[in-house]
């Protein structure tokens, strides 16, 4: 029976406390004359992403450690898991929208990027900065639900990282993505082609994983303390991916925080007069903030709420003093992962499963660099003997 309990009543009141603050704030923005319903669906589909990435440690640089070290495949498995249900799910819609996938039109808002030297060095940098800060932007955000004191720091990394972007894209632009391909798998192998490549490749990455899966030890404590099964998780964020895609936006989490480095430096007049081409992109696209809230905006904040309401009740609010040479860590790889995101349209989220999802050859290209920068991260931690 013990196995089965609750939490506490010090550690389940604090929980409901912040998750009916959360539904509180979505239910408020829906009285927002302009997109107050869009804003307020965003904040729902934040809370549910938090739980959902708090609950079962979706990290793509710790299930990544977790195989490199302990040949533990289930969280990469999870990630799998998100992308057959996400590309099922995106196919399906873009059957509705566009029964036939024409070459001169591309599905709306749809993470479909141009593949490029440059999204491959994006991806480079940003596989790097993670295994160097310990985690993606997502772990961070969800991991100030925790109380990490140390990804404020790679948030604050990731900011400047953004700005150094701005300073770069012209010049990048110009010499390497302007005449870039966009390439849509649809385009060139209609919809059931695009499904049965992608799934064909997933599973053989799912047979090679669990090839080299190793059992692991059971987590200790009661069920409602263990993490979810990776595959739960990735399940439900294929849905969420699905839905949020449906309803609002794909699922991305760097749109607010570059549109905040963008702002800063237009104010401290460092962004050159002219961003040659990088609105015109779909993706995790960043703007001048002139108005207070935002959909990506309303669903960060909502995230880390969704994060801490679960971190609360499963006892993993677990605030520490970080170490000086943890926040120096924290803050290089932020930059790395802000420049990446920038350069690249998008993190983790956006250009990695929202693209792949989408159907979208930057997305794996993507996900191929970003797997060889964090290779690269993960040996540079094991030679410097970082935990």
């Amino acid at each position: 029976m013990a196995d089965l309990a609750l939490p506490p009543l010090r550690r389940l009141l604090p929980s409901v406390i912040v998750l009916t603050a959360a539904v509180w704030f979505s239910h408020s923005l829906g009285s927002i004359a302009e997109g107050g319903r869009e804003l307020a669906l965003s904040a729902l589909f934040g809370i549910a992403f938090g739980i959902f990435l708090q609950r079962s440690r979706f990290c793509f640089f710790c299930v990544s450690r977790d195989f490199i070290e302990r040949h533990d495949a289930r969280g990469l498995l999870g990630i799998i898991a998100a992308l057959v249900i996400g590309i099922l799910g995106y196919h399906l819609v873009f059957g509705a929208f566009m029964p036939t996938p024409t070459l001169d039109r591309l599905p709306p808002q749809a993470h479909i990027g141009p593949v490029s030297w440059v999204l491959a060095a994006g991806a480079l940098s940003f596989g790097l900065g993670m295994a160097i800060a310990g985690s993606c932007i997502s772990a961070h955000l969800y991991r100030l639900g925790e109380g990490s004191t140390v990804s404020p720091f790679a948030l604050l990394g990731a900011l400047f990282g953004f700005i150094l972007g701005f300073l770069s894209w012209n010049k990048l632009y110009l010499s390497g993505v302007q005449e870039a391909p966009v390439i849509w798998l649809p385009h060139h192998l209609g919809y059931a082609g695009s499904v049965c490549l992608q799934l064909t490749v997933l599973a053989a990455l799912a047979i090679w994983l669990w090839h080299g899966h190793k059992v692991q030890e059971a987590f200790p404590g009661n069920k409602w303390e263990r993490r979810w099964p990776a595959y739960v998780g990735g399940i439900l964020i294929g849905f969420l991916g699905v839905l949020a895609y449906f309803r609002i936006a794909p699922l991305g989490v760097t749109a607010e925080l570059g549109s905040i480095a963008r702002t800063t430096a237009d104010h401290l007049s460092w962004l050159p007069s002219r961003l040659e081409g990088i609105d015109t992109f779909s993706g995790c696209a960043t703007i001048i903030k002139e108005t207070l809230w935002s959909k990506n905006g309303v669903f960060i904040i909502s995230l880390i709420l969704g994060s801490l309401a679960a971190a609360l009740s499963a006892g993993d609010f677990k605030p520490r003093r970080p170490k000086l040479p943890e926040i120096g860590r924290a803050f290089a790889g932020g930059v790395l992962m802000g420049w990446g995101s920038l350069v690249a349209l998008g993190c983790t989220v956006g250009t990695l499963l929202s693209g792949i999802m989408a159907g979208a050859a930057s997305g794996w290209v993507f996900a191929l660099f970003l797997f060889g920068g964090l290779w690269l991260g993960w040996q540079l931690r094991v030679k410097m003997k970082w935990n």
